[in-house]
């Protein structure tokens, strides 16, 4: 068995998000694809509090939450590129930034995406609040952490790459250069930059993906 095992899906932001920095760190691993609808064993037996990917199997012992994941990876090999600032402000304010990331922008984007009618309005402006808060954090850099690729970057790729694709097929107006110009030039770096071109997932699939789904949720909804 390899040393390091990464449970996760193929077109899952959260796995993306280990494999970047895996491949930050130049570490080997063994990818191992979970059916999110027929979960196996293994992936319940090592996040069974939330029984979902991605689980990080080192040695033998599971680490699960993408967003852990990262801060375990770089705690334990000190090699390759860092994830997280060596300063420990900078390192706070990395932490709190992804973590608006995941508790904040996130779910409301999907929201945005998915409802319909007034509380999709409602989502939209929340958004683009949120969306402007991350736009100054990013204004006058290449990256959120300076000229440095890092933890609020991996975090965001769900705004830089999954979004952009749910946004297109829901057919949802919300990022746009007029509105978020430091983030769509951020973006624009991010999604062309060679490193991150090698793991993010097909787009193409991910539409055909994405669409079949907003196709049921509106058969769904005139049923």
């Amino acid at each position: 068995m390899a040393e390091l095992q990464l449970f996760g899906t193929w077109g899952s932001p959260f796995s993306k998000r280990v494999e970047m920095g895996l491949k930050l760190k130049g570490l080997e691993y063994e990818f191992i694809e979970e059916d999110i609808k027929n979960k196996s064993p293994l992936l319940q037996k090592y996040n069974p509090v939330h029984q979902k990917v991605p689980v990080l199997l080192h040695k033998g012992k599971p680490i699960a939450e993408s967003l852990v994941i990262l801060e375990y990876i770089d705690d334990t090999w000190d090699v390759g590129s860092p994830i997280l600032p060596k300063s420990p402000y900078d390192r706070a304010m990395a932490r709190f930034w992804a973590k608006f990331i995941d508790e904040k922008c996130i779910p409301t984007l999907r929201k945005a995406c998915w409802s319909v009618g007034s509380e999709q309005e409602k989502a939209k402006e929340e958004a683009a609040i949120l969306l402007k808060l991350l736009d100054s954090q990013v204004e006058g850099k290449k990256f959120f952490g300076g000229d440095t690729f890092g933890l609020v970057d991996i975090a965001a790729s769900f705004i830089a790459y999954w979004f952009g694709i749910l946004a297109e097929c829901g057919e949802v107006q919300i990022l746009n250069k007029d509105k978020f110009p430091n983030l769509c030039e951020w973006i624009d770096v991010f999604t062309n930059n060679s490193f991150v071109k090698e793991i993010l997932p097909p787009k193409d699939i991910l539409t055909e993906k994405f669409k079949a789904l907003f196709q049921a949720a509106k058969q769904a909804r005139t049923a």
